[in-house]
């Protein structure tokens, strides 16, 4: 069974680190130029530079999005980008512009590959091959594809596929939507877009409004959540499989990257894996997550079970309550408080390589020795009492009683 590369996002440096510190084969990130997600910390190229030492030495590996949809003003600098890329050693470029596209493969003495964006909507095998004879290192297909279709595709071989197992999905088809341009003047492909369809919205027949303000329309989708699909895409020959999410915190990265690589594992070494460890994989991926989730099209089309079009929330929990540093007092954590903890507080940790391991605060001492009974101080750092496994960038959080 050939290996399959785990593929996260990061917004940042640290959190880039952090993703590959839990098992990401590969990070994908944006660069200050020429990419979507303009809110996101997007990379210079001093710490591009510096992420790809990191990465290249942990055995990882790092993907650029240069995915903006240009206008005709956005091509400025593009072969001087594209070679500052190079000079830093990334290893790949995800692109959905013909234009860019065709520029990269152009270049001479290139050391990166060149991937074509989800945005292309690469649904079916004839347009991976157009892909194909252009040039191109690998697709990343359109979040819509079934699972049918990805079968199929990747029996022919023809070019290696990435493939969407966990995160956000477009309600429109990816990367198609202008529904942020035309309400907000933000363009969606070129890294603006303001989740219209998430908004709640009045529904009108007429001039009578037909809502109920309590549960007025949306027209978003469930976050992606594909646990149960891992083993089919492995066995059908997919050669990634990516996490969307450059705008997520590190603790989300942390358990999702954490989850699906544990699950991964599991089937590489037995050749298949159990229903019950893909639920416990599944309470794991739901503890880092804030939407609900589904299966996006990897059940069949989906039905209006899939989609958030009535009253829904988006809850933010404050589980996450410390992170591990490097140790300096025997018997100890030092931990840096992120949310409000006490004594008697049943709780577990997870790391890198470390499955969540439960066990109970019993004892909390500032950093004078002083006995403490409640954290409530974001960044403090603080001891607790510790036998377990452990290492630093380990991360613990309350327990679901």
């Amino acid at each position: 069974m050939a290996a399959i590369e785990l593929l996260a996002p990061a917004g940042n440096l640290e959190k880039a680190k952090t993703a590959i510190r839990y098992g990401a084969d590969a990070v994908y990130i944006g660069g200050q130029q020429f990419s979507l997600r303009s809110r996101a910390s997007n990379f210079n190229l001093d710490q591009i530079a510096e992420l790809c030492q990191f990465a290249h030495e942990h055995g990882s590996a790092v993907h650029v999005t240069v995915n903006i949809i240009p206008h005709p003003d956005d091509f400025n600098g593009l072969e001087e980008y594209l070679d500052a890329l190079d000079e830093a050693g990334i290893d790949a470029i995800i692109s959905a512009s013909p234009a860019i596209i065709s520029r990269a493969l152009k270049m001479e003495d290139r050391h990166f590959e060149v991937h074509v964006s989800t945005q292309r909507s690469i649904l079916n095998e004839k347009a991976v091959q157009f892909w194909k004879n252009l040039g191109v290192d690998r697709v990343v297909l359109g979040r819509e594809t079934p699972m049918e279709a990805i079968e199929e595709i990747c029996s022919k071989k023809i070019v290696p596929i990435e493939a969407f197992i966990h995160g956000g999905m477009c309600i429109s088809f990816s990367g198609r939507c202008v529904l942020s341009n035309h309400m907000t003047n933000r363009d969606a492909n070129r890294g603006g877009c303001a989740q219209s369809c998430r908004w709640k919205y009045t529904l009108y027949d007429g001039d009578e409004a037909i809502s109920d303000p309590d549960t007025m329309f949306s027209m978003s989708s469930r976050d992606l959540q594909a646990a149960d699909q891992i083993e089919k895409m492995i066995h059908a020959g997919v050669a990634s499989l990516k996490i969307e999410g450059r705008m997520k915190s590190d603790y989300y990265l942390a358990v999702v990257v954490g989850a699906y690589r544990r699950l991964i594992d599991e089937i590489e070494k037995n050749g298949t894996v159990s229903d019950e460890f893909v639920a416990k994989i599944v309470r794991e991926l739901n503890r880092a997550e804030n939407r609900p989730t589904g299966p996006g099209f990897y059940h069949g089309l989906p039905d209006e079970n899939v989609q958030l079009y009535r009253k829904h929330d988006e809850t933010v929990t404050q589980e996450y309550i410390g992170l591990v540093l490097e140790p300096d007092k025997p018997g100890y954590l030092k931990v840096q408080v992120k949310n409000h903890f006490a004594t008697n507080t049943p709780a577990e940790l997870f790391g890198p390589g470390i499955a969540p391991y439960p066990y109970t605060i019993t004892e909390i001492l500032d950093q004078e020795g002083n006995v403490l009974e409640v954290c409530n101080h974001p960044m403090d750092i603080v001891y607790l009492k510790w036998e377990g496994p452990s290492i630093a960038g380990s991360m613990i959080r309350k327990q679901r009683i």
